[in-house]
């Protein structure tokens, strides 16, 4: 089970969350997020990481050119896309990217093409917001390009064992009190338990 943590602020945090054994490091560039980061403090961190971690940008309802820009910037080497818009040309991204869904219900993932998709709770606002989606959506369905996101805790991974997915995503479900920082002993227990999800 791969696993990415979201909503990296500082270096510290990311490095904990290296050592916890996270696959994935996500650098918020929406600036409406409590964990937002400017682009060339996300490439600070990016330059002090080890080999074989994964930098993925979050992009909200922006077009290519923005995201084709902050990712060099700040050296991300994957984008992740919210576009409730429709307004983003995929063609033209210099990065590799993975889109999301922001599911209501379950027609929101039964007529996706073959792509891997992150799948997320729709809420009003954008991420972070600690709001799961039901399993039962996902029953009878491929789910092994599906990530994960929302509402996950070390204490519920555990209800994901069968569905199959190729990974999850958390943010909030490793923070400490405060928005943007993380908890090292939460995202050492978070780790833990998703790599015993089969």
């Amino acid at each position: 089970m791969r696993v990415k943590i979201c909503g990296i602020t500082n270096l510290q945090d990311a490095l904990d969350a290296i050592n916890a054994g996270a696959n994935a490091l996500g650098f918020v560039f929406y600036k409406h997020s409590a964990r937002y980061i400017e682009p060339l403090k996300a490439r600070e961190i990016v330059e002090k990481l080890p080999p074989f971690v994964q930098t993925v940008g979050l992009f909200v309802n922006e077009n290519e050119n923005f995201i084709n820009e902050i990712c060099k910037e700040s050296k991300m080497q994957l984008a992740q896309i919210i576009d409730d818009h429709d307004l983003i040309h995929y063609g033209q991204l210099n990065t590799k990217y993975i889109k999301v869904v922001r599911v209501k219900d379950k027609k929101d993932l039964v007529n996706l093409n073959k792509e891997y998709y992150l799948v997320d709770a729709f809420v009003d606002a954008f991420g972070g917001e600690g709001k799961r989606i039901a399993l039962e959506w996902f029953e009878n369905l491929d789910c092994s390009r599906f990530i994960i996101a929302g509402g996950l805790t070390s204490e519920n991974l555990k209800e994901l064992n069968g569905y199959g997915f190729y990974g999850v995503d958390v943010s909030s479900g490793v923070e400490s009190e405060i928005r943007g920082k993380k908890d090292k002993q939460k995202m050492i227990s978070f780790v833990k338990e998703a790599n015993e999800i089969k």
